[in-house]
């Protein structure tokens, strides 16, 4: 199934099937170990809310939603007496043995290996589709640090290619793109009305986040912010929005109605940035033909940037073990697809507007 909750047990599985993997080729992993990083990987996405990085974007400014799964681990870890301690120790890359982060967070984790596939079938776009079991294959542990045999070279060098195709044809996809900012303007109007005082149908959880300023001092202060949060989910947000599509406030009607009857921003992408005249005119039009302020137009004519770098030589790299025990860097391979392309950042500039 395509959710978060079944990703996660997706996730679980191929780290069950690595530490495995790993044991069978004489990696010490203790029983404690293993479990832990069972754990870390099955809450590593504990703190996505609804429409994740649209309410990140939203309602809730300056919090990750990494920071909110740091915050609940901890929260489990107190009402388990320490049960998560070695969990939390792994998630956030402070236990000795590195692998087992590298396993829950890296360039070649468990994680990924899941979403690509899982959302490579359920969005119909097969250049996703990786062979993970080959790659879990061929994982090894050299220095404490993970690595691939050299036998994997080609494994990886496609797992890499299906991310960056995964992200352009489907993750910064223009519609994609168009529903999550329009989601994330309909956010910043309600939560600029409720601070203003004015009345907004939503639920209680909603409430908390659309009438206060909340910041990462309220999440780590008030246990209540966190239970809040929990509480949130996608029929608040929609739920709401249904409702607002008739508010008597313009911007904020407009935005619902459009996103429940699906229409959407038009986006235009290019490679260079636009000219500030044409985003002008495109102002004007929009002014002119809906009727908006001036001071409103932002929430309708806007523009932004799209990046994506498919390989971070300045990240966790993958690391090559060779049969000679020497060990390179993917993308330092001779003859490496890697080197030549992936390893460059794309930079795309859009424009997002209503169809005029």
């Amino acid at each position: 199934m395509h959710t978060r909750f079944h990703h996660s047990l997706g996730a679980y599985h191929l780290m069950t099937m690595a530490l495995q993997e790993l044991k069978n080729k004489g990696v010490d992993i203790t029983p404690e170990e293993e479990v832990a990083a069972k754990l870390a990987i099955l809450l590593h996405d504990i703190g996505h809310g609804p429409y994740s990085h649209a309410l990140e974007n939203g309602i809730i400014e300056g919090v990750s939603h990494e920071a909110i799964s740091q915050w609940l681990m901890e929260d489990l870890n107190r009402q388990m007496d320490g049960a998560l301690s070695l969990t939390l120790d792994i998630f956030n890359g402070r236990y000795y043995k590195k692998f087992l982060h590298q396993l829950v967070s890296s360039q070649l984790d468990v994680d990924r290996m899941d979403y690509l596939n899982r959302d490579s079938f359920f969005t119909g776009v097969a250049e996703g589709t990786i062979g993970y079991d080959r790659i879990i294959k061929m994982l090894t542990v050299h220095n404490g640090e993970l690595m691939v045999e050299e036998k994997g070279i080609y494994s990886i060098e496609k797992f890499i290619v299906a991310r960056r195709l995964m992200y352009w044809q489907v993750y910064l996809h223009k519609t994609v793109l168009s529903a999550e900012n329009m989601l994330v303007k309909i956010l910043q109007r309600a939560k600029a009305l409720a601070q203003d005082g004015q009345q907004l149908f939503c639920s209680p959880a909603l409430s908390y986040f659309l009438y206060n300023t909340v910041s990462k001092d309220n999440f780590e202060r008030e246990p209540d912010c966190l239970r809040l949060f929990c509480m949130l989910d996608d029929y608040d947000i929609m739920g709401a929005i249904k409702v607002w599509s008739e508010h008597p406030d313009k911007v904020l009607s407009l935005l619902c109605k459009w996103l429940i009857n699906r229409e959407l921003f038009k986006v235009v992408l290019t490679n260079e940035p636009f000219d500030n005249s044409a985003v002008d005119l495109l102002r004007q039009q929009v002014a002119q033909k809906w009727q908006i302020t001036d001071s409103d137009l932002d929430y309708f004519v806007f523009t932004d940037v799209a990046s994506l770098r498919a390989y971070n030589v300045n990240d966790e790299k993958i690391n090559i073990l060779f049969k000679d025990g020497t060990v390179k860097d993917i993308s330092s391979i001779d003859n490496a697809l890697i080197s030549h392309t992936l390893a460059i950042p794309v930079k795309k500039f859009y424009i997002c507007h209503p169809k005029i």
